[in-house]
Parts: structure tokens; C-alpha cells; sequence
């Protein structure tokens, strides 16, 4: 997959399965970066009445891997090694929405490392995430 294919996914509206599940989208990407939209409820919410962190990390993680995608020659493909993610501040209902947007460091033959970081519509930081991905040659 090439950034034209991302951005093809983009004009057909950008939401991954996964995307369906927990309400996000890929929303804009350009030569080394990506970014996902998505509006947490309590849907999301875990036992303790907040998000879980599992929706800043799937929106982390998802924006860490396309910003790769976007470098990657039609004969590539990319899988996550490691993802290590802080979170800053929780999330509920009324967060509103928050945007993912992963830029890449350094990419190789075969390994990436990309950050990212979760805002809110403010552009306050919710949490970061530091990113290791396997390039793979198919």
C-alpha cells in the first residue's frame, strides 16, 4: 500500500473494520504521517467509568502503522512490534472528539519507528505513543 492508496481509503470514507467496532476513522495522511478521528462514550468505558486505554492505543497504534503505510512501496506491507503508550489525561462522554496522528522517525528496510500523539479538540495531549514496526517484503 502507497500514501495514494491511503488516501484513496480516505475519499471512501476511511473507517477500518476495527474502525466500525469503536467509532473511528482514518481522516488525512501525507508522506510519512496519519491521522484518525474518533469521538470516545461509554461505550468505551472501562470498569473504573473512564475510556479504557485500549481506545487511545487502537487510535495510537492505527495512526503509527498507516503514517508507515505511507512510505511503504506497493510491495510492502507493515506489522506492529512494539507499541509503548502513556496516558496523560482520561477520557469519558464528554471528551468530544480526539485525533491520533503518528509521524514517522526512521523507517529501514526492515524496521520503522514512529510517535504519535492523542489530542482533544483543544489540542490538549491525552497520551503519546512510541511505535516499533517490522517492515515486510510480500
Amino acid at each position: 500500500m502507497t500514501l495514494a492508496k491511503v488516501q484513496g481509503l480516505i475519499a471512501m470514507g476511511g473507517r477500518p473494520p476495527i474502525g466500525e467496532t469503536l467509532g473511528f476513522q482514518l481522516v488525512d495522511a501525507g508522506e510519512g504521517w496519519a491521522a484518525f478521528e474518533g469521538v470516545p462514550g461509554p461505550e468505551h468505558y472501562n470498569p473504573m467509568g473512564i475510556v479504557h486505554g485500549g481506545y487511545a492505543a487502537t487510535l495510537l497504534d492505527s495512526a503509527c502503522g498507516i503514517a508507515v503505510v505511507t512510505r511503504l512501496a506497493d510491495d510492502q506491507a507493515m506489522t506492529t512490534l512494539e507499541l509503548k503508550t502513556s496516558y496523560l489525561k482520561a477520557m469519558t462522554g464528554k471528551t468530544g472528539k480526539v485525533r491520533a496522528e503518528g509521524h514517522v522517525i526512521s523507517i529501514g528496510r526492515r524496521v520503522a519507528y514512529v510517535e504519535a500523539k492523542l489530542t482533544d479538540g483543544e489540542g490538549r495531549i491525552l497520551a503519546t505513543a512510541t511505535s516499533t514496526l517490522l517492515v515486510i517484503q510480500q
